[in-house]
């Protein structure tokens, strides 16, 4: 991409908010849109404040992303890093085979062990 251009399907609409929102005992994050170095700041404060809080598992749902890069890979590892801190857990839900792809080029894969679905997520191990 050159200077200038815009990603295919790229919009000047505002980022889409994320939703936060609790199943069981846990606190799922829906990211939304794109996963940017934009939308990194909004998206790291939110996700701070849920990291630090009470939730035994914290869940990032990837599933409405529409375009994830490295930004979106410090979002999860700092996120990763500060829940597991306190002793919660971090699950991540994806079936987007390019993000999925890029975990796996960077070797974050298996670390982060995407589930399909929240549900699935919330009774990872």
């Amino acid at each position: 991409m050159r200077q200038g251009e815009q990603r295919r399907g790229a919009t000047d609409a505002p980022p889409a908010p994320p939703v936060v929102y609790e199943t069981g005992d846990c606190v799922v994050v829906e990211l939304r849109g794109e996963v940017d170095i934009v939308t990194l700041q909004d998206s790291a404060a939110l996700l701070e404040t849920v990291a630090a809080g009470p939730a035994a598992t914290v869940v990032i749902d990837l599933t409405r992303t529409t375009f994830f890069d490295c930004s979106g890979l410090t979002l999860l590892m700092r996120t990763r890093r500060r829940v597991e801190s306190r002793g919660g857990r971090l699950r991540v839900v994806c079936s987007q085979p390019l993000t999925l792809r890029l975990l796996e080029v960077t070797g974050l894969l298996p670390l982060f062990a995407p589930a399909p679905t929240v549900e699935a997520a919330a009774r990872q191990d």
